[in-house]
């Protein structure tokens, strides 16, 4: 774990020498792998780091434990309150919908959440180019597989350091990296709302997904889930597509 660590702390300092920028930002969620994530280019750059924590009807506890992740590793921290800036956003373009006669009530929950976590990465990087900083992803092999993140949203990154780690990898990285216990085991969930786990939104466990990702073999219903999520996600792992020459 050690050797990984530093491999890919090495990596991260190549990627910001290549781009001719100054550091490196995540946004810190409370969760594991963001925690992960901000240990990491706490290492790679002591003193240009930064981890940007933004509640947006987040639960308490994820802030808590976010705040509980930048004090443990010493990353400065900024705290953007998001909630506001959402309320009013979504109202209005729901109003509008509504006016045109054309809101869909079935996906308005789906709409909601993205547009949350679009908000996000339009903070992060609009901190980042405040700062000259890459925006670093939060993203492990399994989420990354399964296309289990927002397009343009917490997909929308430069670096995604962790898309090579099972979610078993990440949790042993965690804890050698001293996260703190209550966000190695915690549930997970990307808190998009209330008692929302990313485990019952998939249909499958994320041991599942390690399991298969290794080659190993799993229940065929679980196969099945994995594999259809992977083939309805390709979009978000590749560059719009344009029409040929």
């Amino acid at each position: 774990m050690e050797e990984k660590v530093q491999q890919i702390t090495a990596w991260l300092q190549d990627k910001v020498k290549e781009a001719h920028v100054d550091g490196l930002l995540v946004g810190v969620s409370g969760g594991i792998d963001s925690a992960v994530v901000a240990n990491l280019i706490k290492k790679a750059f002591p003193e240009r780091s930064l981890g940007v924590i933004m509640p947006c009807k987040s639960q308490s506890e994820d802030q808590e434990h976010a705040r509980l992740v930048v004090e443990a590793c010493d990353l400065p921290a900024l705290t953007v309150d998001l909630t506001e800036t959402h309320n009013v956003m979504f109202k209005n373009i729901q109003t509008q919908l509504e006016a045109a006669g054309q809101l869909n009530e079935d996906q308005l929950k789906l709409a909601d959440a993205n547009l949350r976590a679009r908000l996000r990465m339009s903070t992060l990087y609009t901190i980042a180019t405040n700062h000259k900083y890459l925006v670093v992803g939060t993203d492990n092999a399994a989420e990354w597989y399964t296309g289990y993140f927002t397009k343009f949203g917490d997909g929308g990154v430069d670096l995604v350091p962790l898309a090579n780690l099972t979610k078993g990898e990440v949790r042993e990285m965690a804890e050698y990296l001293g996260v703190p216990n209550e966000v190695i085991h915690k549930q997970p969930s990307a808190g998009l709302w209330e008692g929302q786990t990313d485990e019952n939104e998939m249909g499958t466990s994320y041991a599942m997904i390690d399991r298969h990702l290794k080659g190993e073999e799993i229940p065929e219903e679980d196969r099945k889930i994995i594999e259809a999520m992977h083939k309805r996600s390709a979009h978000k792992r590749q560059l719009p597509p344009a029409p040929p020459q």
